[in-house]
């Protein structure tokens, strides 16, 4: 892992903590919050206040995550916003983290000039016993305050304010003016400068989770459908419509296109399909390559294809897919029968514009495993589980392609790749396609790559 964060693979966009007085502000949010203070003069933070050095140095990547489901997070300042999450254990997580401190940027400004701000993500779940667990969680509520109780105390002060104006003789009232000067002390003047930092909630409807293997949950879809890493029959009955195991291709291909989550990288409006395709073919034959123990140092495109030709009938099934698809991107001629069982198939499928893209898209890149990139922009975990798997030649292949071609624009390659990110008001639905080989009706009705064949379902 040490090359991937020298090259800013992993681990980017952490917040430094050197300055004693913030090492000295976090160990008190730590101490209140877990009962524990770390050693270290300096280390980094993730959006959550979450440190990998504090981690190693407490043996305990958990030590703010502890019962996986209501996550505690430490704010020293606002720039956390930028940072990203580690060790996520639902999708949602971040997304709620970075429009809590944007709703409340200023407070927490004010704030985090003077103490740390400590709070938890809470739902009514506090522990998962079994997976028919995680479909009760449904609303996350962010409560949060200083240390100090700067928050609590504004509003302690607000209210005796009050008091002090509503009753006759307040100003005769020492206790009530002592009482009010010893908070202003630590509030200010909460008549000119209110403090307030109110509980935010957040509806979960739709979220993928680590828990139980992994599962993605879909309760605001046309149909309501969960889809599991583990064998259904290994998780019990799921209080959803449907449950598919992403084995089960057919199934799953099916359910994507009948509520309309997916679209085709070829026939979707400002995609520039043959570049897309000719990356993912690369990706395939560096796995090929990987598996036979062929070395990947400095391989460009054209070695890669002295690898094809070597294999010849040999190549896998992606590869083959995608090479047809790209041959009727191309040069046109009959459309590929592509069909869900086919290892090519999810491949060439990204999500439709809307809420749920990200999740989507999450879930499409553990279908298509051999596309690293896509892999590393949508499923980091899943991604660094993966490298640590790959040989050395491999790992040194895809950071070098992963520094050089996506790190220097990561949000122009994620547009390319998947599309504009949806506007905050945006419903889900399906994005228009442009006339192509299967008409818009078509498509509903049998999908974007021909039937799916709901008898082998």
């Amino acid at each position: 892992m040490k090359r991937l964060i020298e090259k800013g693979l992993m681990f980017g966009n952490l917040v430094e903590v050197a300055s004693p007085a913030l090492v000295e502000r976090y160990n008190r949010a730590l101490k209140h919050l877990t009962g524990k203070t770390t050693a270290l003069a300096d280390f980094h933070i993730d959006i959550s206040g979450y440190s990998p050095e504090v981690g190693d140095e407490l043996g305990d990547d958990l030590y703010l995550n502890p019962d996986g489901a209501n996550r505690q997070f430490i704010l020293l300042t606002t720039a956390q916003k930028h940072a990203p999450l580690l060790n996520a254990n639902f999708s949602t997580a971040r997304g709620i983290l970075r429009q809590f401190i944007d709703a409340n940027e200023a407070q927490l400004f004010a704030l985090t000039a003077r103490d740390a701000v400590a709070g938890e993500l809470r739902n009514s779940v506090y522990e998962l016993a079994n997976p028919a667990k995680l479909f009760d969680i449904r609303r996350i509520t962010v409560e949060a305050d200083t240390i100090g109780g700067h928050v609590a105390d504004a509003g302690k002060l607000a209210k005796l304010i009050e008091r002090f104006r509503a009753e006759p003789d307040g100003w005769r009232d020492d206790v009530l003016i002592a009482e009010m000067i010893g908070l202003a002390r630590k509030t200010g003047d909460v008549t000119r400068v209110p403090i307030s930092l109110p509980a935010m909630s957040f509806e979960q409807p739709n979220y993928w989770t680590s828990h139980f293997g992994g599962l993605y949950i879909f309760r605001k879809a046309k149909a309501p459908g969960a889809i599991t890493i583990a064998p259904p029959e290994s998780l019990g009955t799921l209080p959803i419509a449907h449950t598919i195991w992403i084995r089960q291709r057919n199934m799953l291909a099916d359910w994507l296109t009948k509520n309309g989550l997916v679209e085709s990288i070829v026939t979707a409006r400002g995609v520039e399909p043959a570049a897309i395709l000719r990356q993912k073919m690369d990706f395939v034959l560096v796995s090929v390559a990987d598996q036979l123990g062929l070395s990947l140092t400095d391989a460009n495109r054209a070695d890669l294809r002295q690898i094809a030709r070597r294999l010849g009938s040999a190549l896998p099934e992606e590869f083959k897919g995608l090479a047809e698809v790209l041959r009727w991107a191309e040069t046109g001629g009959d459309w590929p029968s592509i069909s869900s069982e086919h290892p090519a198939y999810f491949y060439l499928l990204r999500a439709t514009q809307g809420p749920d893209k990200g999740l989507v898209n999450m879930l499409l890149s553990e279908l298509s495993p051999l596309d690293v990139r896509q892999l590393y922009i949508c499923h980091k975990d899943l991604f660094y589980r993966s490298y640590a798997t790959w040989s050395e030649s491999k790992r040194q292949w895809v950071a070098d392609f992963l520094e050089r071609e996506y790190k220097i624009d990561k949000a122009g390659a994620r547009a390319a790749l998947f599309g504009p990110e949806p506007a905050m008001d945006e419903t889900p639905r399906a994005a228009p396609r442009p006339a192509g080989p299967w008409t818009s009706a078509r498509l509903e009705a049998v999908g974007p790559w021909g039937s799916v064949g709901k008898g082998r379902a």
